[in-house]
């Protein structure tokens, strides 16, 4: 029991002092602990201080590195502004030198030319009275005042004066002769194209046959009615006179002629003859004649075996089958064109189906130079560009009457062919192309005037028949309009005696019974 009890003493006693022990270490522990602590803190509050001091000396020499180069640029700046205020003074300082230079020598000169106008003053007061002096001089020598020697002088003048005017009429006296008859040659030779001679005759005028001579008179109408209006319709003129039982038609137009035969034959079969038979007749006549133009082209291009061509080329083909030239009928002349050009193509081994084509088509131009100003070669070109010809044919059209330089074989190849063809014994006669060249241009002057409907050159170019739109030219004005078309024709044509231009204003009115 006591044994018992002294242990539990010295388990009591054991476990006060391993209280106290650990109470002890773990004071002097923590006290250990916090002492470090408190050197980590002042350790790293130290570190702090001495970073952030080292930060602010580091951030104080940066500005004063940056407040240093900002002074230094502000430095240059202002060295530099200040040379160029020093350069511009220096230029402003030499201008003003140089302006003041000037100034002294403009000042100099100034001086020079008011002494030199000085000197001249005094050379013009010498030369007075030099002048003055001499004029006295030759008055004593010549015994003549001054005016008297003007006067002698203007006689001298006027003496060579008139040997020059003499010697000067003498010239244009024989210019004006030489002139004179060269223009009186020109007049008789147009008088003499101007005369329906035989070999014009044959091309421009048509015969027509009458069953009997009462038929005339059936034509001619009452009061010249019918023939009036056949005239007026076809734009030929009509001859009758005492030719036995026949009619002629005359006209430079062969289609118009032929259309005028072509409706009188119709009338004179029908034997209705009255106007407006008449006009149905004439429309007839004219749709036979375009269905006779398109045939004859067909048959041209069979004929010259030319394929591929536009109808409207085909067709103006058939319209020189009543085309001459110098009294050549021109759709033969291209067909024996075609021809000749073919041949030569195929002898010398070139395009043969191009030289053909291309002498088909060289004159092509002459179906519409009655209604197309310019040469029948500019047309032509046009022509076959419109229908899209190719090239090589268009220059074969337009080097044929060599205006422009032969650039291909077959060019020069139809360039000779129509020589040939025209060159020939007995094709061409010129007469009759510049007739009815100036039938065309007396026609072109009256269809020039506004309110014209049609003209028609008659009579072998004797008259002209002109025809207006009511509607648009007054009785008034169709009175000015013949005077202005005359004046025209005077000063564009060369002709003899004169030229008769009749101007038919006509109001028709139509209606039907039903």
């Amino acid at each position: 029991m006591g044994n018992m009890l002294q242990n539990l003493l010295f388990l009591g006693a054991g476990l006060l002092i391993g209280y106290l022990a650990c109470t002890f270490i773990y004071r002097k522990v923590t006290e250990a602990k916090v002492g470090s602590a408190k050197d980590t803190v002042e350790k790293m509050l130290e570190d702090a201080a001495r970073d952030a001091e080292a930060q602010r000396k580091e951030a104080l020499l940066e500005a004063k590195d940056e407040i240093f180069k900002m002074r230094n640029d502000a430095e240059r700046e202002l060295k530099s502004r200040r040379h160029e205020l020093n350069q511009m003074e220096q230029r402003l300082l030499q201008k003003e030198d140089s302006l003041d230079k000037k100034l002294d020598s403009i000042e100099r000169k100034e001086s020079r030319l008011n002494a030199k106008d000085n000197e001249l003053e005094q050379m013009r007061e010498k030369l007075n009275n030099m002048q003055q002096e001499q004029l006295a001089e030759l008055e004593r020598i010549s015994g003549l005042t001054c005016e008297q020697a003007k006067e002698k002088l203007l006689n001298d003048v006027n003496k060579e004066v008139q040997v020059d005017m003499a010697a000067m009429i003498r010239e244009m006296e024989a210019q004006a002769k030489e002139e004179g008859e060269t223009k009186a040659r020109e007049i008789i030779t147009a008088a003499i194209q101007r005369v329906a001679a035989d070999h014009v005759a044959e091309s421009t005028v048509s015969v027509v046959a009458l069953p009997n001579e009462e038929m005339k008179g059936r034509i001619i109408g009452r009061e010249g009615r019918n023939i009036r209006t056949l005239e007026n319709l076809t734009g030929i003129d009509l001859i009758i006179d005492d030719t036995p039982e026949a009619v002629i038609l005359s006209g430079f137009d062969p289609v118009r002629r032929e259309i005028a035969r072509l409706a009188l034959g119709k009338l004179i079969v029908d034997g209705r003859i009255h106007p407006a038979r008449i006009e149905e007749m004439v429309e007839k006549s004219k749709k036979e004649v375009e269905q006779k133009i398109r045939q004859e082209g067909e048959q041209a291009v069979l004929e010259t075996n030319v394929h591929g061509l536009h109808p409207e080329l085909v067709k103006l083909l058939g319209r020189l089958h009543y085309r001459t030239s110098y009294g050549q009928n021109v759709l033969k002349h291209a067909i024996e064109v075609s021809h000749l050009a073919g041949i030569m193509a195929a002898e010398i081994g070139v395009d043969v189906t191009l030289a053909k084509r291309a002498g088909l088509l060289h004159d092509i131009g002459k179906a519409l130079d009655h209604e197309i100003e310019g040469p029948h070669v500019e047309i032509g070109a046009d022509i076959a560009k419109k229908y899209r010809e190719s090239a090589p044919v268009i220059h074969c059209i337009m080097a044929h009457h060599g205006d422009i330089e032969v650039e291909s074989i077959e060019a020069a190849l139809v360039q000779a062919a129509d020589a040939i063809s025209a060159a020939r014994p007995g094709a061409r006669r010129d007469t009759l192309e510049s007739y009815i060249k100036r039938m065309e241009k007396l026609e072109s002057i009256a269809n020039d005037f506004e309110g014209v409907e049609s003209a028609y050159a008659i009579q072998a170019g004797r008259e002209v028949r002109i025809m207006v739109k009511p509607d648009k030219v007054s009785e008034n004005r169709a009175e000015v309009m013949v005077r202005e078309i005359a004046k025209r024709i005077e000063a564009e044509l060369d002709y003899p005696g004169q030229i008769k231009i009749v101007l038919i204003r006509e109001t028709r009115v139509t209606d039907y019974a039903k």
